[in-house]
Formats: structure tokens, sequence, C-alpha cells
């Protein structure tokens, strides 16, 4: 006589999220969603559902709107980042002597920093920057631009220590920005290998440090 089937065992209950784990899972979904549209309009809270496996509901049990939404999911994390590239800019040791060697160092470190900080966060930077105009404007204004004034009070603070300041350390500084942004878009849009980026690197430090075109005295004539 044949064994009748084992009962079928019950399925194993479903793990009940934490209210903090479900948030986080929300702001990944919504800054997937959000970078796949390109557009915080365009984006709404039941695709940003359909991301999560969750209803409506659920998300806005965590967020009062979709504005809110977009705020902690991307621009407080482009916050955090620019903030770790003005961390970047503390590069020159106060307690050691400045070569030109420790120079060009220590601006190759700061453009890894940038140029890896920007093409990690470049979509959501997109996002802000050439999204809503309001949120542009403010996040520029008040994280951006302040980033950038910071970074040239760092330099302007080594060269006055050093005895050789600068008279725009602002322009400076957004030069240095420009070319990091330039650099990390064509790794991230481009086919620019890490070795070429180092490379890359390699000569933009050394020819912030020394400068990019070569002094052209009175006598040198025309070839």
């Amino acid at each position: 006589m044949a064994k009748a089937p084992a009962p079928a065992q019950p399925a194993a209950p479903r793990k009940r999220l934490t209210a903090e784990a479900r948030k986080s899972s929300i702001l990944k979904a919504a800054r997937r969603a959000f970078t796949e549209t390109g557009d915080m309009n365009g984006t709404t809270i039941k695709l940003i559902a359909a991301r999560s496996g969750i209803s409506e509901g659920v998300i806005y049990r965590h967020f009062d709107s979709k504005e809110q939404l977009f705020f902690e999911a991307v621009v407080e994390p482009l916050q955090q980042a620019v903030d770790d590239l003005v961390a970047a800019t503390q590069v020159i040791d106060a307690d050691e002597p400045l070569t030109p060697g420790r120079q060009i160092e220590g601006m190759t470190g700061l453009y890894r920093q940038l140029v890896s900080t920007l093409e990690e966060v470049l979509p959501l930077l997109g996002l802000v920057l050439f999204g809503d105009p309001q949120v542009a404007r403010r996040f520029y204004r008040e994280n951006f631009s302040v980033a950038m004034d910071r970074l040239a009070e760092a330099w302007r603070e080594v060269e006055v220590r050093y005895g050789f300041p600068s008279e725009s350390p602002g322009i400076s500084a957004r030069a240095v920005m420009g070319m990091a942004m330039v650099l990390a878009m064509e790794r991230h849009h481009g086919t620019m290998k890490k070795t070429d980026r180092d490379a890359a690197i390699a000569t933009m430090s050394e020819a912030t440090v020394k400068g990019f075109f070569p002094t052209i005295g009175p006598d040198r004539k025309k070839e």
C-alpha cells in the first residue's frame, strides 16, 4: 500500500522589516526611480511603490510628500557627498615642509577624491542641478558653491602659511572642480578606463601646480 504524502509544511512567515529598514528600502527604490525617469515631477509615488514592492499607503506612512521623499533620497546624500569633498581639501599637513613634490602629491589626492565622489553621485547631481529650478538654486547656493568656497579657503590658508598667496583662490577652486566633473562624466558616460583616468589625474595635478602653459619669454620666437 502506497504511503500517504507527507502534509505540506506551512511556509515560514515573512520577516517584517523594522520601520528604519522599511524607510531605507523606500529611499533606495526612490533613488532608482528618480534616476530612471530623470525628473522629480515625472516620477510618481505609484512608480516608487512598484519599485519597492509595497503599496503607496506604506510610503505615506514614512514620508509626508513626494517632495520630502526626493529631498531625503536624493538631496541629502548629495549634501553628504559635498561634505566628503570638503574634507578632501585638507591635503597638506601644516607640520611638514611644503615641497613641489608634496604639492603635486596633495593635488593628486584631491583630484582622485573629487573624481571618485563625483562619479558616484553624478546621476543624483544631474537630477538636482538640472531639475526643479528652486531645488537646484538652493542646493547650489547652500551646498555646492559653499564646498568650493571652503576648498578655496583651505588653499588660501596653505598659500598664506607658505608666503605665496594667490589673488583668486575661489576661481582656482572652481576650475579644479570643473575639471574633476568633466573627468567624472568621461568615466561615467564615456569609455575611459581606470588606467586612463589615473593618467589624466596625474597630468591635471602637475598642470594645476605648475601651470598649464609654458611661460613665453620676450625673446622666444615663433617656430
